[in-house]
């Protein structure tokens, strides 16, 4: 009677080639686990800021509050015209304008805020002439201005802020002015927060 064949024996192990693509694939995981737990440890909580936006007649407001603390902070608002060859007027023009025409860019807190210190410009004021006005209108550089303004909170509660503006082209005179544009802030114990405007 013949011997049973032997049993070829089998290697329990995978092929070298699986078990090294197996062995990259468990090291790539392990680095991407490794980066991502040192990302979230090392990334530093970040607060919400306060900022909204508008635009209206010609000209998009940004607002925002910078370095909020104690009740105590910056109002930050840029002026942006649509088109170029705009320019925003000086915060010192009259009330009523020069003959009629123009508007003094104005940020005005009320309400559960008040102003906190002097208002700055980031720009220098030139004059400029418009079509149909004699007299020469101060007004800022072509494209953006941002105003600052220290502000404190007296209590919690409701504000705005009166935003006043309007823009002109040496060659294509003044848009329509805006008064007192109403924009809605929150003050509480965690800080501002801009509503509905």
């Amino acid at each position: 009677m013949a011997s049973p064949r032997p049993v070829p024996h089998r290697d329990p192990r995978l092929p070298r080639a699986a078990r090294t693509r197996l062995a990259r694939a468990a090291a790539a995981l392990l680095a991407t686990a490794s980066l991502t737990g040192c990302g979230q440890e090392s990334a530093p909580p970040h607060a919400a800021a306060a900022e909204t936006e508008f635009n209206e007649n010609g000209v998009t407001v940004r607002l925002s509050v910078a370095d909020w603390k104690s009740d105590v902070g910056t109002l930050v608002a840029t002026f942006t015209p649509d088109e170029a060859g705009f320019h925003l007027y000086s915060t010192a023009l009259p009330a009523e304008g020069v003959e009629g025409v123009g508007r003094p860019t104005a940020v005005r807190p009320v309400g559960s805020l008040a102003t906190a210190g002097e208002m700055t410009v980031d720009k220098p004021v030139k004059s400029i002439t418009v079509p149909g006005v004699r007299a020469a209108l101060p007004v800022y550089p072509g494209g953006p201005v941002t105003v600052t303004l220290p502000i404190r909170a007296s209590a919690p509660g409701e504000a705005k802020v009166l935003i006043g503006y309007a823009s002109c082209s040496a060659t294509e005179g003044c848009t329509i002015p805006v008064a007192d544009r109403a924009v809605s802030l929150r003050t509480g114990e965690h800080g501002l927060s801009f509503g509905t405007s």
